[in-house]
This record gives C-alpha cells, sequence and structure tokens, in this order.
C-alpha cells in the first residue's frame, strides 16, 4: 500500500491529499528515509510523521483494505511516539499563550509603556 494512503487509512490526515502534500514536503519518513507518496509499505515498516510540531512515531502492524474506523485504527498500528513529543507541544502552547488575543490589532502606545515598565522593573 502506498504510504499516503496508508496514512489516510489510519487517519493520520484527514484527506488524501493532505497525507500527499505531507509527504512531498518530506514530513514522512520511512525506516528513516524521507518518503514520497507513492512508497509502498508493509507490515513492520517504522514511519515518522511529522504533524502539527510532533514527531509521531508509528510501527506498521497490517496493511487495511480500506479507510477503518477510529476504533480499529490500532489493529494496524502501534504508537510509539515518545511522551516528550507531547510535553513539547504543551509548552509551546504556554508560550503562546503570552501574546495578544488574536484580531485585537496593533499595540497601542499604552502597551509599549506597560512593556517597558515591565522590563525596567525586572531589571
Amino acid at each position: 500500500m502506498r504510504v499516503d494512503k496508508f496514512l489516510w487509512c489510519v487517519r493520520y490526515f484527514k484527506t488524501r491529499n493532505m497525507a500527499t502534500i505531507a509527504c512531498k514536503k518530506g514530513h514522512v519518513k520511512v525506516d528513516g528515509l524521507s518518503a514520497k507518496p507513492g512508497k509502498e509499505i508493509f507490515p513492520l515498516n517504522k514511519i515518522v510523521v511529522r504533524k502539527d510540531q510532533i514527531n509521531y512515531e508509528i510501527i506498521v502492524n497490517d496493511i487495511p483494505a480500506n479507510r477503518v474506523g477510529a476504533k480499529l485504527v490500532d489493529i494496524y498500528r502501534t504508537d510509539i511516539t515518545p511522551k516528550e513529543a507531547f510535553l513539547t507541544q504543551e509548552h509551546l502552547r504556554f508560550a503562546k499563550d503570552y501574546y495578544r488575543k488574536k484580531g485585537s490589532g496593533r499595540p497601542t502606545k499604552k502597551d509599549r509603556r506597560d512593556l517597558e515598565n515591565y522590563s525596567d522593573d525586572s531589571d
């Protein structure tokens, strides 16, 4: 089975086109090598997928005939993604909370003065 079709079948991507684009960009590696969308995969291959700043590591158990339901995904793959990968995403989310709310526009003069006062207080 093609690697892009497999990733779509086991629900890592919403559409097969998204899986194909990820392969073309080099976000998918099979056994440590970048994979083109048409790369054939077999059971016991190790796939690394970079999605949402997380490197998901998957071992292929079996090849599905078609797209499978969410409850049946674990039959076809084993997820060996380390827990540290999810912790880094959580740290990034906390780092983004510091920034202004989306749609609030450019910083005002008052915002600039507040930032300057904050940096002066910490020195």
